[in-house]
């Protein structure tokens, strides 16, 4: 078949849950013999192509900053990389199928324009779906219509993808009618170190995201500082980088925790997995996750997660509690702290049974159970 992938983001060249699972989508496609078409932003240099075996990739819009330097997205590049979707869909290659994420919008109501005229079957994923007052809240003033334009591409005729059962309820809130399957896996296997032995662990946390509002990491750094009197050993690494690395940099100094918390910034995913390996926990204090496969890859070494009960977190789903991770009762230092200690107090037997949780669910939650989902909806 001809396939279309659509998002805005390529990986690496940004970092993110939804990037790698574009990136993987568009090469087992590519893998399994279909004629695959990835279109995005340009992120790479004029002089250099991205490399994507078996994929075309097509710039349908220029370099462009995403964020603001508060960590939100900006408006125009959405904008631009939805008409550019629309002259490519209309213009260019014919497709069988085109499959998008839902965010940034605009390219979802360029795919339903051009639809009725290219025939194409259309799939989207949607990774999140925000609540009116999330809107407002991220947006002010156009929070109104940020949440007007995400109703109206629900109700666009689509197959439609969820990564949890949170968003897939949302979704069909916002008025979508059609057929919602949840796709549980966005794990993709690794070569990874085996989960440690006892004498191998060590008194860590581990945090590893985008320094974004959503993500809360400067709440990392207090909480390491509420367990401190009962964990004198303790000791964290806060992996990533964004507009609040600098916030959570001076909030280490300020705090008094140079020799006890680093920020070293973006690692290689196998610094990340030895990390995880001999740590203690893995630590998501996010307040908004679409998913949240950190849980899962600190799984995979054996590794306990402690996430934070919020309404927006879907990360929450992938926790059960007191096998794979402890759920913090909000993001506050001592909420965090608590459940960071708990996790230190189950010991062995907790990521003994951490391992057994993924062992028994890695296949259900594995990228390619998940894409099996989705080129069987092809046809």
């Amino acid at each position: 078949m001809r396939i279309c992938v659509a998002y805005d983001c390529l990986y690496p060249y940004t970092v993110g849950g939804a990037e790698a699972w574009y990136r993987a989508v568009a090469e087992r496609l590519a893998a399994a013999g279909h004629d695959v078409t990835y279109i995005t932003l340009r992120q790479w240099p004029y002089d250099h192509e991205p490399d994507l075996p078996g994929v075309r990739v097509v710039a349908v819009a220029p370099r462009m900053s995403l964020y603001t330097e508060s960590g939100r997205r900006k408006i125009l590049p959405p904008l631009v990389f939805g008409l550019g979707a629309l002259k490519h869909l209309l213009f260019g290659p014919r497709y069988d199928v085109v499959h998008m994420a839902s965010f940034p919008y605009f390219s979802v109501l360029a795919a339903a324009l051009a639809r009725p005229l290219r025939r194409f079957r259309l799939v989207i994923d949607w990774h999140e779906v925000w609540t009116r007052e999330y809107w407002d809240e991220y947006l002010g003033p156009l929070g109104r219509v940020g949440w007007a334009v995400q109703t109206l591409c629900a109700r666009v005729a689509h197959r439609a993808f969820c990564f949890s059962r949170l968003h897939a309820q949302r979704l069909r809130d916002e008025g979508f009618r059609g057929e919602v399957t949840i796709l549980e896996g966005q794990y993709v296997p690794q070569s990874h170190p085996p989960p440690q032995p006892p004498v191998r662990i060590q008194p860590l946390a581990v945090f590893a995201g985008r320094h974004i509002p959503e993500k809360r990491t400067p709440a990392v750094v207090t909480a390491v500082k509420a367990a401190l009197p009962n964990w004198p050993d303790l000791r964290c690494v806060i992996y990533g980088d964004g507009p609040e690395r600098d916030q959570v940099e001076r909030l280490v100094a300020e705090l008094g925790l140079a020799g006890v918390v680093r920020v070293p910034g973006f690692a290689a995913s196998e610094e990340l997995q030895e990390a995880l390996s001999r740590a203690t926990c893995m630590v998501l204090p996010s307040r908004r996750e679409g998913y949240g496969r950190i849980v899962i890859e600190a799984a995979a070494v054996g590794t306990p997660s402690v996430v934070v009960a919020d309404p927006d977190n879907a990360a929450t789903e992938l926790i059960k509690e007191g096998v794979n991770g402890v759920i913090a009762a909000s993001a506050e230092p001592y909420d965090v702290a608590a459940a960071m200690l708990r996790v230190r107090d189950a010991g062995q037997p907790l990521r003994d049974s951490t391992a057994a949780w993924f062992e028994q669910n890695v296949r259900r939650l594995s990228v390619e159970t998940s894409l099996e989902h989705v080129t069987g909806s092809y046809a």
